[in-house]
C-alpha cells in the first residue's frame, strides 16, 4: 500500500543508531503510529500461486504475524501481544503479566506451546540505559520468564529443538548475533563484523542460522553454521536486505527487501517487496509487488507450517 505522505510515520525502529535515539524513536513512533491515521493489512500470500488474501483490516500498527499450528497468528500492537484467529478474524489479547512494552521481535517456540518476547524497558530514569530484554511467556498467557541480562536483547530465532534461542545483542556500538539457552544461562556471541548482524533464524533441519548483516557495506542477507562457522553471503543485490526467515520445509528463505539504501536502519514507512530465495542456488525472486510497510511488516518468522503460504503486514498512512 504506497503512500506518498511519510511525515508522521517516519520516526524508524533502529537498532545501530545512538542509544538515545533509538529509544526516544521506539517509544514516540509506538505512540504516534497508533494514535494516528495508519491502517494495518494483515496478510498471507500463496507461495505457490501468488495469491494474497488479506485476513483483517484494523486501525493502528499491527505488527509481525507469528503462524501458530493451531491455525492463528500472534501479532504485537500498543505494546500487548494479540491472537488472530485465522477462520473467525477475531482479535483476542493474551496475557503476558506485568510486561506491556512488547515490541515486534517476538515468535513461537517449535511446538508452540511457548511465545518469546522482547520488550521495553521504560522504567529506568536514565535515556542512557534504556534496556530491551527477552522473555518466554506460555502461548496461552500468563507471567513472563526472563532469559538474559544483557541491556540489549532483541529475540529472533528459536532452534528447531526447542532448546536454544538466537537474538540480537551486545552493546551500543556493535549489535552481533548471539546464542542462549532458552532456560537461560551463558550465551554464546556468534558474529563480530564490524555493522549490524541481526535477525537470525534457524533453518529447520538445525544446520544453519540465517541472518542479515551490514559488513559489505549494504544490508544483505548471510548464513552460517549454528556454531558460527563458515559464514557465508547469501544476496548481492542494490536492494536493503533483511530478516530472512527459512521455510518449514527448508525449500525456500522468504525476506523484506527495501527498494532504497537504508544503511543499517529499517523504518516504517518505506516501499518494500517480499521476495524468495533458494537456499540451494542463491536465486531470488519477487513473491510481492512493492509495497508500503518495512519495520512490522516480516520482523519474525511467519511461515505457515506447511510451508505454503506466509504471513505479512502491509499499512497505509493518511
Amino acid at each position: 500500500m504506497k503512500k506518498s505522505i511519510q511525515c508522521t510515520v517516519s520516526l524508524p525502529f533502529l537498532k545501530s543508531a545512538i542509544p538515545v535515539f533509538f529509544c526516544i524513536f521506539f517509544s514516540i513512533s509506538s505512540i504516534a503510529q497508533n494514535k494516528h491515521d495508519t491502517t494495518s493489512y494483515i496478510q498471507t500470500i500463496d507461495i505457490k500461486t501468488g495469491k494474497i488474501d488479506t485476513i483483517l483490516i484494523a486501525e493502528g500498527r499491527y505488527e509481525a504475524p507469528n503462524w501458530h499450528p493451531d491455525n492463528y497468528l500472534v501479532l504485537n500492537f500498543n505494546g500487548k501481544i494479540y491472537k488472530l484467529g485465522l477462520a473467525d478474524k477475531q482479535l483476542t489479547e493474551i496475557n503476558t503479566g506485568s510486561i506491556n512494552q512488547i515490541m515486534d521481535d517476538h515468535g513461537l517456540s517449535p511446538d508452540g506451546r511457548w511465545i518469546a518476547i522482547t520488550s521495553f524497558d521504560m522504567s529506568t530514569p536514565s535515556q542512557k540505559h534504556y534496556k530491551f530484554s527477552m522473555y518466554i511467556v506460555p502461548a496461552t498467557g500468563g507471567q513472563p520468564k526472563k532469559i538474559t541480562s544483557q541491556d540489549l536483547s532483541f529475540w529472533h530465532g528459536w532452534s528447531p529443538d526447542g532448546k536454544t534461542i538466537a537474538y540480537c545483542g551486545g552493546d551500543y556500538t556493535n549489535l552481533d548475533v548471539y546464542t542462549i539457552p532458552v532456560e537461560g544461562g551463558a550465551a554464546k556471541r556468534l558474529t563480530d563484523a564490524q555493522g549490524l548482524d541481526d535477525g537470525p533464524d534457524y533453518s529447520r533441519d538445525g544446520k544453519y542460522i540465517y541472518f542479515h548483516s551490514y559488513r559489505s557495506g549494504r544490508m544483505q542477507i548471510w548464513r552460517m553454521h549454528t556454531d558460527g562457522s563458515q559464514q557465508e553471503q547469501m544476496t548481492f543485490d542494490e536492494n536493503a536486505n533483511w530478516f530472512p526467515h527459512p521455510s518449514p520445509d527448508n525449500k525456500w528463505v522468504a525476506y523484506i527487501a527495501y527498494t532504497t539504501d537504508e544503511k543499517q536502519n529499517h523504518p516504517f514507512g518505506k516501499n518494500v517487496k517480499l521476495r524468495l530465495m533458494n537456499p540451494k542456488t542463491k536465486a531470488v525472486k519477487d513473491i510481492t509487488p512493492v509495497f508500503y510497510g518495512g519495520a512490522g511488516t516480516i520482523n519474525t518468522p511467519s511461515w505457515s507450517p506447511d510451508s505454503r503460504k506466509f504471513a505479512f503486514v502491509s499499512y497505509s498512512v493518511n
